[in-house]
Order: structure tokens, then C-alpha cells, then sequence
């Protein structure tokens, strides 16, 4: 603990004093690029301290080629907590040097985890000029989380991809990959990112250029690419009133075959359906302008190879006599799904049947504390199949941790006691995510059930988890977050359910 302290020191202030990791050297400017870019941050008590020092370190790295300015790159970062609240707006800091001063200056807020909430708010500070915001310009939203959140984030990310923004997810704890691949921008594998908080810079060469194939200046692009369709961007050239669009599309091994469509000039995106898997488009853009010519632009976009299911099969909310199945991708070919699940050992095997459509289903009626084997097999409509299996393990009856308090021991140490969990325990797992240093992680035997919390710095919201330990698997953890007293007031403490 004290070794990764001593690291974070390090690192925390070497990043603070505006120096580089001696790994990384100089970064070429990247001049022409153009664009709003915006950082979802959580800021939450869910998130330590040390982990948040990582994330900004992180960001700034990831910032530090581009070129600040009016007609370049703006930036803002929105903080994810029990209300959301913008650090700063787009236009304020137009300078690398102001940049980092803003970013090192960035304090976490602690609260708790409202991710959709704080999506909605970044939906209106994109497209206002209160906040800084450029119309006609890309947008591309880079959200770091640890995986939770306290509210639905569907329906906000989703509104924010349809108005044209391009969405990157950075995860760095154990987020659920259904939810945060359908969250990010098309294809997953270039917006979707899973990597620890002590290994950030491994994805930063690789996300900058991600974030610059979307901001070049000036430039028709295409985004969101699947197997069947793509989302072309454009630059703001016209006006509602000043005339519209002919997009002109066709795979280029066959011209015959081009389709014309026609949006308003308002419009800077345009999403193309329906098209042929592992095929290259010819897109041609034609703005109609009733005040003066505009030339064409052109683009070529190649499709991915078509979706094949189940690429990946998940295991979620086990319980004693149930648990659930999830599976991506859902291509439209298949028809549908079948799912056979049996104990190991055994050769009984049921078998639940699921529309095409659907990627997930309970299965129940289960034993407890029992591994099931799960297949998973999709039907194409060609009649072709393909099957994937996973493991699952139902919970033990009545495997939850009950009745967590604390009892102060001293200024900054706290006794954390519970009582036992049903069934057989092998042992209990104590997490304590600080909010002024980093996480730490006890392991007990069976028959202990207090452990000792030190380091706790006065004046601090810690939260506390312990979760009971089983031959299959982890059983129910319960959480509860503790206030450490200013030094100044008694000694004691205050501990509420996240709610």
C-alpha cells in the first residue's frame, strides 16, 4: 500500500508541475483539426482519489498534440456527481498552457453516480453558445468511468449519437460490455476501451487517433460503421434558407446501382441503411446553395464483415435460482436464439427458445450453489447455426452480507464489523475505496467478521464493501458509505446507504 502511495505522490506531482513521464517525450502539434470535445468525468464517491489524479493525468496526455483555439480544437470536461456541473465552458481556456492549468485545477466533487443525468445536461451544453459550444462543428464526448451508475444512461447516450456526436467510452473498472458497447459509437472495438486506471496510457495514441479520424477539419466523413450502414458527417456549408443536400451513394464495383437522397440544408449528418456487408461505397455530397456555388465532396466507406452471434456470452445477476444470459451482437440475419443450460455434472439439459431480436433472458427455476453449463445458438435466416458456451454458477441460499456498522477506534482508524452470510463461507473480501488515497483490499477466513480501516483521513466519505466468499463464486457484497469527522468536531462517524 505503501509503494502505490508513494507511486501516486509521484506521478500526481510530476503531472502537477507540468512535466512529462519520461516514457512518453515530445508530441508533434496537430494543427489541423477542428472540433468540441468534450470529457464525461466521474467525479463521484465511487471513485478515489488516487484514481482520480490517474484520469486527469490521462486526459491531459491525451490533449497535449492538439491545437487550442476558435477555428481549432475547444474542450470542457462535465462532471458525473449527485448533479452535474461543467468545470469550465468550451471557449475559455484556447491555449495547451491554459488547457493543463484547467485540467490540474480540476477537483473531484465526490456525490453520487448520476451518469444519465449528467449525459442530458452535456446534450444541452453541446449545442450552446452560453457554453462555449461551435455550431457546424464535430462533437465527440469521451466518457471515463469505473462502470457504475446510479441512473439509465440508454436513452440520453442515444439522443446525443442521433444529434451526430461521436461517443468514446473509457472504462477502467468492471463495467457491463453489453450496456457500454451499445452506449459507445459504432464499432465497439474503436469506442469502447477497457483498461485499468494504472495503465491509461496504453489506449492514448491509439484513442487521439480514434478522436481525430472524427475532428479533422473541413472534412466528409463517415462514422458509426457496421456491417449495414454508416453515419456520414459533414460541415455546417448551408442554412435552412440557403438551399440543401444531394448525397449520391454507390458501391464502387457497381455504379448502376447508386441511390440518391436529399436532407435540408440545416442538416450535418445523415444516417445510409440497408447496405451490403465487406462492400466499399462511393459517397458523393453535393450542397445545393441558392447564393453561390459550393463544390462537392467526396469519401469512400467500406462496410465491416457481416455480425456473427453470439460473438460474446455473458453471466449476470446470479442468485440462488436464477440467473441472467446476455449475447452480442444481434445481427439482423438471425431469426433467433436458443439457449440449453445444465448442471455440471450432468446430462440433463433444458432448452429456452428467444426472438432474433433480443440479446438476453432469465433462466430459472434453479438449483443453488450448483455451475450450469449455457449454449447459446443462433438461427440464421440462410438455416446456418452458431453456438457459443459459457459457465454459471447459481449463489448459495441466503449468501448475503447482513448488518454492516462501524465503531470508531481512533482519528483516522474505523472497526468495521457485520454479521455472517448463510451457507458455506470460505471467506469475506473488505474493499475500502477512499476518498483521499488509494483503495485497499482485506481478505478474512470465515470466522472473522471485523476487520480494522486505517489511514482514514479526517474529513473524508469512504466506501466500505464486504462480500462473502464461496466455492463457485462471490455472493452478495454489501456497501455503506462512512464520513470521517473533521478533526476539529468529536471523534466519530456517519455511515448512509448508497442509495
Amino acid at each position: 500500500m505503501l509503494a502505490k502511495t508513494v507511486l501516486s505522490l509521484g506521478l500526481w506531482l510530476q503531472f502537477a508541475a507540468g512535466q512529462n513521464t519520461p516514457k512518453r517525450g515530445p508530441q508533434p502539434s496537430l494543427s489541423d483539426s477542428e472540433g468540441d470535445l468534450l470529457f464525461l468525468l466521474d467525479s463521484s464517491g465511487s471513485v478515489s482519489y488516487y484514481e482520480f489524479s490517474r484520469v486527469k493525468e490521462f486526459i491531459w496526455d491525451l490533449m497535449r498534440p492538439f491545437t487550442f483555439g476558435p477555428n481549432d480544437v475547444q474542450t470542457s470536461i462535465i462532471h458525473i456527481s449527485t448533479t452535474p456541473t461543467m468545470e469550465f465552458p468550451f471557449d475559455r481556456y484556447l491555449s495547451s498552457g491554459t488547457v493543463q492549468q484547467a485540467i490540474r485545477d480540476t477537483q473531484q466533487l465526490m456525490g453520487d453516480t448520476n451518469t444519465g443525468k449528467a449525459l442530458s445536461y452535456a446534450k444541452e451544453k453541446f449545442f450552446s453558445d452560453e457554453a462555449g459550444a461551435r455550431p457546424g462543428v464535430p462533437k465527440v464526448l469521451v466518457w471515463v468511468t469505473d462502470g457504475f451508475s446510479t441512473d439509465d444512461i440508454s436513452e440520453p447516450m442515444q439522443l446525443l449519437k442521433d444529434m451526430g456526436v461521436t461517443v468514446f467510452i473509457v472504462s477502467t473498472g468492471r463495467g457491463n460490455y453489453l450496456e457500454l458497447s451499445a452506449a459507445a459509437s459504432q464499432p465497439p472495438e474503436k469506442h469502447l476501451h477497457f483498461v485499468d486506471v494504472d495503465d491509461l496510457s496504453i489506449i492514448t495514441k491509439e484513442l487521439r487517433d480514434a478522436i481525430l479520424d472524427v475532428i479533422q477539419a473541413n472534412r466528409f466523413h463517415a462514422v458509426d460503421i457496421t456491417s449495414s450502414s454508416f453515419r456520414l458527417i459533414w460541415p455546417k456549408l448551408l442554412s435552412q434558407e440557403t438551399g440543401y443536400y444531394t448525397l449520391e451513394y454507390a458501391p464502387i464495383d457497381d455504379p448502376g446501382r447508386k441511390k440518391t437522397k436529399q436532407v435540408s440544408g440545416a442538416h450535418t449528418n445523415l444516417m445510409l441503411s440497408s447496405l451490403a456487408p465487406e462492400t466499399t461505397y462511393q459517397v458523393a455530397l453535393i450542397p445545393e446553395s441558392n447564393m453561390h456555388y459550393i463544390p462537392p465532396q467526396t469519401t469512400r466507406v467500406t462496410t465491416l464483415a457481416e455480425e456473427i452471434s453470439p460473438a460474446l456470452v455473458l453471466i449476470s445477476e446470479s442468485k440462488p435460482h436464477s440467473f441472467h444470459v446476455s449475447w452480442a451482437p444481434t445481427p439482423d440475419s438471425v431469426i433467433g436464439y436458443q439457449i440449453l443450460y445444465g448442471p455440471l455434472p450432468g446430462d440433463s439439459v433444458k432448452l429456452l427458445e428467444v426472438d432474433g431480436k433480443r440479446n438476453s433472458t432469465a433462466v430459472e427455476n434453479l438449483a443453488p450453489n450448483t455451475t450450469y453449463l449455457v449454449t447459446v445458438t443462433a438461427i440464421y435466416k440462410s438455416g446456418k447455426e452458431k453456438s457459443l458456451s459459457a459457465k454459471a454458477c447459481t449463489q448459495e441460499e441466503g449468501s448475503k452480507v447482513r448488518h454492516l456498522r462501524f465503531e470508531p477506534i481512533g482519528p483516522n482508524t474505523l472497526k468495521a464489523s457485520w454479521n455472517s452470510a448463510d451457507g458455506k463461507v470460505l471467506g469475506y473480501r473488505v474493499r475500502c475505496r477512499r476518498q483521499t488515497g488509494p483503495s485497499s483490499l482485506i481478505s478474512v477466513s470465515p470466522q472473522i467478521h471485523s476487520v480494522l480501516l486505517t489511514d482514514l483521513v479526517s474529513g473524508t466519505t469512504n466506501k466500505v464493501c464486504v462480500k462473502p466468499m464461496y466455492k463457485n463464486q462471490p455472493g452478495k457484497g454489501l456497501c455503506r458509505m462512512v464520513h470521517m469527522q473533521p478533526a476539529t468536531e468529536a471523534q466519530g462517524y456517519k455511515h448512509r446507504q448508497r442509495a
